[in-house]
């Protein structure tokens, strides 16, 4: 299991926890949970060691397009970027449903 942490500068809180996906094969969960920083940490556990920078390149596209500030937990079994991606799109969709 490979621990990867990435932080990057955001500018839209959130305000409720998400939790989308699941852990088991070929896929991941994430969690996302309010803070007070005006930053995003995000903490990734996988099985899938080496894949560092394909992380930093999905998170920096995906931070770009949704500038949320939370701290993010991803934990991973061997998810491909389209569905890191996926997982994360599907988590904007839970906050656009905040209440």
């Amino acid at each position: 299991m490979e621990q990867l942490a990435y932080t990057y500068k955001t500018t839209k809180p959130i305000k409720e926890k998400i939790h989308v996906g699941v852990v088991g094969s070929g896929d991941l969960e994430i969690l996302l949970f309010p803070t007070d920083k005006a930053e995003t940490s995000v903490k990734i556990c996988t099985g899938s060691d080496g894949f560092g920078d394909v992380w930093q390149n999905v998170l920096t596209r995906f931070f770009e397009r949704y500038p949320i500030t939370a701290d993010m937990v991803i934990n991973d079994f061997g998810a491909t970027p389209g569905v890191v991606y996926l997982r994360l799109t599907q988590a904007m969709e839970e906050l656009s449903d905040e209440k």
